[in-house]
């Protein structure tokens, strides 16, 4: 009965967030005067919300030991574009000058660095208890493709993602961020999101964004089956490290266009001393570059 009372729950919830993002297409996506920054190279990183849909479950399952594959085989990755994004955002040479999308540091409120605090000291909180990577994952977070090798790993609990799709709680990041060690896993930080359609001053209640500069990646391209090999390497045309960028360049070369993939993201590294590596932007955009 439990499992029907979910399902109907879960159901009604997909039913809703549609509504509510029609609600907020008529709220500007960039209040007031600030202008989206943009950055390169880019922090990789993934929306744990579309890492939630079931193609994506596929993707985070052991496999075979995919380290010495020169490129990633297409045929297995989601249809949202997700898997197939992070990977191309490993390349140690891409740049995503205009597949990524910043928010801009506004001025400081009163009460915005006591806020900031609080998150800082929830999110310290809540990882602690994570520092040996296995009471994580028996705690039921999954790493988000772990056979494939990263600077950053993110461990994700797939709850706290349709949490954070609906309100922001400091207590439940969506994922934890480990680096990988010859013994395992270290914890280095936690990361929040919220859903593609939030304006910035969502993103601003959740987290100040006189602290915080949260990012998304758009301008994703995704290749037709038979030129799947231009999504890799340095001369890419397709994927978040390509040189295609609008709808019209994308459908001309028959692909998929996704004007934003994932929803915005902010990495929070509480366990640093200094502000401005706790919110640390560089590190979030070279942390996953070899």
């Amino acid at each position: 009965m439990s499992r029907r009372i979910l399902a109907v729950a879960l159901l009604t919830l997909f039913a809703l967030l549609p509504l509510r993002a029609q609600d907020q297409k008529s709220q500007p996506d960039v209040p007031n005067s600030d202008q989206p920054a943009q950055i390169s190279p880019a922090e990789v990183s993934h929306d744990a919300t579309a890492q939630a849909s079931a193609t994506s479950h596929d993707a985070t399952r052991d496999g075979p030991n995919m380290s010495n594959m020169p490129m990633p085989d297409m045929k297995g990755m989601n249809q949202d574009g997700s898997a197939h994004a992070m990977l191309s955002m490993s390349d140690r040479k891409m740049d995503m000058g205009p597949h990524m999308k910043m928010t801009t540091l506004r001025d400081l409120k009163p009460g915005d660095q006591e806020k900031a605090d609080q998150i800082v000291t929830a999110a310290r909180k809540a990882a602690e208890k994570y520092v040996d990577y296995k009471v994580a994952l028996a705690d039921g977070y999954r790493i988000f493709l772990p056979n494939w090798p990263q600077k950053q790993y993110h461990f994700t609990n797939y709850r706290y993602a349709f949490e954070a799709a609906i309100q922001f709680n400091p207590d439940h990041p969506t994922s934890l961020l480990y680096e990988k060690t010859s013994e395992g896993y270290k914890l280095i930080g936690v990361m929040y999101t919220a859903p593609k359609n939030s304006n910035w001053n969502d993103l601003d209640q959740r987290i100040p964004l006189s602290i915080a500069e949260w990012h998304a990646h758009i301008n994703l391209c995704m290749p037709p089956p038979d030129k799947r090999g231009e999504a890799w390497g340095q001369n890419a045309k397709f994927g978040l490290a390509g040189s295609i960028t609008t709808k019209d360049a994308c459908e001309a070369a028959g692909g998929k266009f996704m004007p934003q993939i994932f929803g915005w993201m902010v990495h929070v590294y509480p366990f640093e001393q200094k502000p401005e590596d706790i919110w640390s932007v560089e590190r979030q955009a070279n942390h996953h570059m070899d």
